[in-house]
């Protein structure tokens, strides 16, 4: 850790330091810091561990940047250190564990995750700066996480379906209201619905216990994976009509569900 402490030191020194790494400010890096965790996630889906190794490094570096970005901040900004971000978050993690680090009862299940919320909400209420459950949910999550994220918020006041069954309703809800917009041919209303429709969907995932965004991923992954069948095949037959095109992915499909379970092929017939 002190050799890339020293690393980073050096590239932004001054006078013999890196161009690119002295010219960069947090804002800059943050595109590069989203860049470096979805590549951390891309490399755990593929359960490349090498990959992982050096992505996690990577990440880790960023934080070590930002690190060195602060300590140089201009006098009367906040400055702080790679030390500093250590000690806070051991401090918050010996916090939000009592039961663990205080002796306090050990809650279980539900019971441990309201704990951890409770203790949470406390930190807010001690900075005086939220005045709602939903104030300090990142904008910067991607929209689908961030979905989730205000749902759970609000259901932590009893706004909320006992569940899946009510987020399942509401769902086909907003299609009916989607499909009314398309009727009016209002453009923006469309657009709104569409966005209801979504946030229903990111909703039912919670209720699910289902991450969004991973699942997204996996569909992505299923439509690559089907559609370079549908070129194959379309490019070697030379019949580029719709009919032909879905014939093509639909035995992409089966192809693709006898792998993972032979006895279930006919069931995607």
């Amino acid at each position: 850790m002190d050799r890339l402490l020293a690393v980073m030191a050096r590239l932004r020194h001054p006078e013999t330091g890196c161009a690119w790494d002295l010219a960069q400010t947090a804002k800059s890096l943050a595109p590069h810091t989203l860049e470096e965790a979805y590549e951390v996630i891309d490399a755990i889906e593929r359960n490349d561990a090498h990959a992982l190794r050096d992505e996690l490094g990577d990440l880790l570096f960023q934080i070590v940047f930002y690190a060195e970005i602060a300590k140089d901040a201009t006098p009367g900004a906040v400055q702080f250190g790679f030390d500093d971000i250590v000690e806070a978050i051991t401090a918050k993690l010996v916090r939000r564990h009592p039961h663990v680090f205080s002796g306090a009862v050990h809650p279980k299940g539900a019971a441990q995750t309201q704990q951890w919320e409770d203790i949470k909400a406390a930190e807010r209420a001690a900075t005086g700066a939220a005045s709602s459950v939903l104030d300090d949910v990142p904008l910067a999550l991607p929209a689908l996480s961030r979905a989730v994220k205000l749902s759970r918020r609000a259901a932590r006041i009893g706004f909320d379906w006992p569940d899946a069954q009510g987020p399942l309703a509401k769902v086909h809800e907003e299609l009916a209201e989607l499909a009314e917009a398309r009727a009016r041919g209002t453009d923006p209303e469309v657009a709104a619905e569409l966005g209801d429709v979504l946030l229903a969907v990111a909703n039912l995932a919670r209720h699910l216990q289902i991450d969004p965004e991973s699942a997204l991923r996996g569909a992505n992954q299923r439509f690559e994976s089907r559609f370079r069948h549908v070129e194959q095949e379309s490019a070697r037959t030379q019949r580029h009509d719709l009919t032909s095109l879905e014939s093509y992915w639909r035995a992409a499909k089966r192809r693709e569900t006898q792998a993972q379970s032979p006895n279930t092929a006919e069931a995607d017939r």
